[in-house]
């Protein structure tokens, strides 16, 4: 459970990156993730604002181990990581990261990429990375290539088809989508190579938004990146960056053009500015926007057509770390939410990650070609048409060196693979402390 008082963990100081004791309070109806430094002070940051209630918003699951890849801990989490023996959930998501350029130079970055040139990894060190993947998680995982900009690897054809060649099923692309919009053929080689799915960057509706989180206009260029990547058979997911005072206000502009771009368009996944990286500056509490924040978001600005009720808490990761929702679309352009109660009937389960991959893959990936005169005595084509019409919704607050949770980092469930094999929880693989210093991640490209 997840008591809105009364509870402790540990953290990180922002200045020093050393551990030290935190606990969660809650002042109204606002949950403060609380610590105190030694040498530095204290420090606060809202976790949790408003409804849906933090008390009622966790529910039970198993937590997965697994033993073959445990790491020594000698400092104890989160120093070790490899995974150690602390951490309770085996990989979902496996990123890779081909390259640490980029073709932009964003004024958020988790990477901070794009700032240096450095030689991309060689093709016989990504299969190593692929052999970590397997050896330490199995091949069930979802593995998104990433970056930097992956896409800026001429190679990167033969990176997917070798990932899948190793046995990996659902290879999905972190992207901003700039050399799939200006080459239309490109998309086709990537779907041909094996690759199943774009995660999209895409912060906004507007220019404007663009101008302020990339620096340049970049909404024509993503608009024809979704295109070309539907004519080719790619499933297509927009991750917004959400940055409060930019496009906080735009959340019902960006579902509302994903819906009407759907079924090409598989659903929408946000993503609450972290300050990890390359970012403006040290957050205030009005720079947080917060699960909840969001959900009600969601709610005001779509009409009511997609309600806070209508999203979950996660079966695999910490129930403070995101939140899903599944919709059926509807001919009249309503929508049907397939959630009951809070469990979502097409969504990940209590389990852990088994069912969440299953899921994921299954969701964003593109759907086959429906007929436009269905057969509906056949259940396949039945099956298939519900899927096609499928639109997911989630949300994932990532964790900065001013509000990491030890106990929310012990049941990530996304990895990164570093360039020494160890498989690194994503927030601890990108964090950085109030000065820039990296935990893990090397010196950017």
């Amino acid at each position: 459970m997840l008591p809105e008082s009364n509870y402790t963990t540990e953290s990180l100081c922002p200045e020093c990156l050393e551990r030290i004791p935190a606990e969660r309070r809650t002042e109204g109806d606002v949950a403060y993730l609380v610590k105190s430094c030694p040498k530095h002070g204290d420090f606060t940051a809202p976790v949790w604002r408003g409804k849906p209630s933090l008390s009622g918003w966790a529910r039970s699951k198993k937590p997965l181990r697994v033993g073959t890849h445990l790491t020594d801990s000698p400092r104890g989490c989160p120093f070790d990581c490899g995974i150690c023996p602390s951490h309770r959930q085996q990989s979902c998501t496996v990123l890779i990261e081909v390259t640490s350029c980029c073709n932009l130079s964003c004024p958020y970055c988790f990477a901070a990429a794009g700032t240096e040139m450095m030689a991309d990894p060689a093709l016989e060190t990504i299969q190593g990375w692929y052999r970590t993947a397997l050896a330490k998680s199995g091949p069930r995982n979802i593995i998104q290539l990433s970056g930097g900009e992956a896409t800026t690897r001429d190679d990167l054809p033969a990176i997917i088809a070798m990932g899948r060649g190793m046995g990996f099923p659902f290879i999905q692309l972190n992207s901003n989508g700039l050399r799939l919009a200006s080459d239309p053929g490109y998309a086709v080689t990537l779907k041909q190579a094996g690759l199943f799915s774009v995660f999209l960057q895409f912060d906004g509706t507007e220019d404007s938004i663009y101008q302020s989180i990339r620096g340049r206009s970049l909404l024509a260029e993503k608009l024809k990146a979704i295109e070309n990547s539907a004519t080719a058979g790619l499933g297509v997911v927009l991750v917004p960056t959400l940055v409060p005072g930019v496009n906080m206000e735009n959340v019902g502009a960006i579902l509302t053009l994903a819906l009407e771009l759907a079924p090409a368009v598989r659903g929408v996944h946000f993503q609450p500015a972290s300050y990890f990286g390359r970012h403006p500056g040290p957050p205030e509490d009005a720079d947080r926007i917060t699960l909840p924040d969001l959900m009600r978001a969601i709610e005001v600005q779509t009409g009511g057509l997609m309600k806070t009720e209508h999203f979950s808490p996660p079966g695999c990761e910490h129930p403070l770390c995101s939140f899903h929702g599944n919709f059926l679309r509807l001919p009249d352009g309503g929508l049907r939410s397939l959630s009951v109660h809070g469990k979502n009937c097409c969504a990940p389960e209590s389990a852990g990650t088994g069912r969440a991959v299953t899921y994921v893959a299954q969701q964003w990936s593109a759907p086959a070609a429906v007929s436009g005169c269905c057969d509906t005595n056949s259940l396949d084509a039945f099956l298939e048409n519900h899927r096609t019409n499928t639109f997911a919704v989630s949300a994932m607050a990532f964790q900065d060196v001013w509000n990491i949770d030890l106990d929310r980092v012990q049941e990530c469930c996304i990895h990164v693979v570093a360039p020494d094999q160890r498989m690194i929880p994503f927030c601890l693989y990108n964090l950085t402390s109030a000065e820039g210093k990296p935990l893990y991640r090397k010196a950017s490209c």
